[in-house]
């Protein structure tokens, strides 16, 4: 073959290269402008649930089941008094805090021992769910509905599932110790499980980043925007996820995952499935598929639901190496999945988990981080070798940037008029442009980042990736 000819069979692989990922990326764009419109119907023709905490107190004080609240530690010496103080201070009717001390080496245990009273109990597990041994149980004299556990290390999956052995409660709210719920939130997340007739299985919380904002005592005094780019751009990815594609997945009973930071689940579907994972660094997204599968196996009515209010803060990584690692590991965890439930995929028997959901998951995980990347290579080279028209390129550019701009602003507006939590014109102008600037630069390293999470998926690597905490009232 002549010179010319490798070069002509060069330069049309990469032509078909270019179309490939060009409409790879139309096709997630597509999805996510559907899930802003579906999900700008389901918050403009719903009920508005109330502003007003005394009211839900009055309204469903009555009716809210019991609920276990199950919070994993490790290592949480300097924020875990304050973060259980706001545990027990919850407003619901009857809960009990459940914290898991999984193999700390520093003096979390101690602390919290002296802190709350904590004296030997002979409580025992209903059910046994973890990998690893129980070192003792403790109940505090000073505050009845506490129970601390202290265990081996086995990851915070193996800390939930001795958590939910021990519960006796119908509802078992799961929740990291250093996020902060609103003091309301667990009562707005626990009213969906009211009304359902028994079908309601899980149902997840908004999650909202904590940087920027003022925290005392435990609980948020003020809402606030963090001055650094890298917890801004976050805060964008979260509004997305939360107020676009979790509301319009829930709708359509199409939800696969609820944040490990919060979610409550009915306890009996719990133990039917064996709990969390222990060999998935993606436990959460794993347990909600997994919920979907045995479900449907069985052809049992039921549901999964989420509230878009906010009812949790959670702490954004303020550096890069700390967010490549909780990027590598979300996107490990998604591959874990895919990988042990394939047979879900486009198989009718799972219905529109099979044929809808899963189907996004494989263009979400699989498809569609590597099909950007390579566009963003692929199309200045077939621009250079003028196989592909100029035009088709900025069709590409309008797409991955301006389109994605759009998205991101009409879900910064949809924020404002159905929540309004962000507190001022300022701060909303400053993560409005946010929203256009995560395009040029900071979307490109979030894909990278999932490049490593493909390879740790490829060697098998389930080392945790630790993200670094720098503390609530960080900017």
């Amino acid at each position: 073959m002549s010179p010319g000819a490798y070069q002509g069979v060069a330069a049309a692989a990469i032509l078909y290269l270019a179309y490939g990922c060009l409409i790879v990326v139309v096709f997630r764009n597509a999805i996510s402008l559907i899930q802003l419109i579906l999900a700008s119907f389901v918050f403009a023709t719903r009920v508005k649930p109330s502003e007003f905490s005394l009211d839900l107190w009055h309204r469903y004080g009555d009716l809210a089941p019991p609920v276990s609240v199950v919070a994993p530690a490790f290592n949480e010496e300097l924020s875990i008094v304050e973060s259980v103080r706001a545990l027990l201070a919850l407003e619901y009717p009857e809960h009990e805090v459940i914290v898991v001390n999984h193999g700390s080496d520093d003096a979390t245990l101690a602390t919290l021992i002296a802190a709350f009273d904590c004296v030997p109990s002979a409580r025992e597990q209903i059910a046994v769910l973890q990998k690893t041994a129980i070192r003792g149980t403790y109940r505090s004299l000073s505050h009845p509905n506490l129970i601390l556990i202290d265990k081996d290390n086995g990851r915070k999956a193996d800390a939930v599932n001795a958590g939910i052995g021990f519960a006796r409660t119908p509802l078992v709210c799961i929740i990291d110790a250093d996020s902060i719920i609103e003091t309301d939130g667990l009562l707005r997340a626990a009213e969906l499980f009211m009304y359902d007739n028994g079908k309601m299985v899980a149902v997840g919380g908004a999650i909202r980043i904590v940087n920027g904002c003022e925290v005392k005592g435990g609980s948020l005094r003020k809402v606030g925007v963090a001055k650094a780019w890298l917890p801004r751009f976050q805060l964008v990815e979260y509004l997305r996820a939360f107020l676009t594609a979790r509301v319009a997945n829930a709708e359509n009973n199409t939800l696969l995952l609820i944040s490990g930071a919060f979610g409550i689940f009915r306890r009996s579907v719990l133990l039917e499935i064996g709990g969390y994972r222990h060999d998935t660094v993606g436990e959460d997204l794993e347990l909600i598929v997994r919920i979907h599968r045995h479900m449907r196996e069985q052809k049992r009515p039921y549901a999964i639901g989420f509230v878009p209010e906010v009812v949790c803060w959670t702490e954004a990584p303020t550096t890069l190496a700390g967010l490549r690692g909780q990027r590598a590991r979300w996107q490990q965890g998604a591959l874990e999945t895919l990988a042990r439930h394939w047979r879900m995929v486009l198989n009718p028997r799972y219905g529109r988990i099979g044929m809808f959901s899963m189907l996004q998951l494989v263009i979400e995980d699989v498809v569609g981080p590597p099909a950007e990347l390579i566009g963003y290579l692929v199309i200045p080279a077939a621009l250079f070798f003028g196989v592909m028209a100029p035009a088709v390129a900025a069709v590409f550019l309008c797409v991955t940037v301006l389109f994605g701009s759009g998205l991101s602003i009409g879900t910064l507006a949809l924020e404002e008029l159905q929540l309004r939590r962000t507190p001022s014109a300022h701060d909303l102008f400053r993560v409005g442009i946010a929203a256009v600037a995560e395009n040029f630069g900071y979307r490109q390293i979030n894909l990278i980042y999932r490049f490593a999470g493909i390879a740790r998926h490829l060697r098998k690597d389930s080392s945790w990736a630790a993200v670094p905490r720098t503390g609530f009232n960080s900017g």
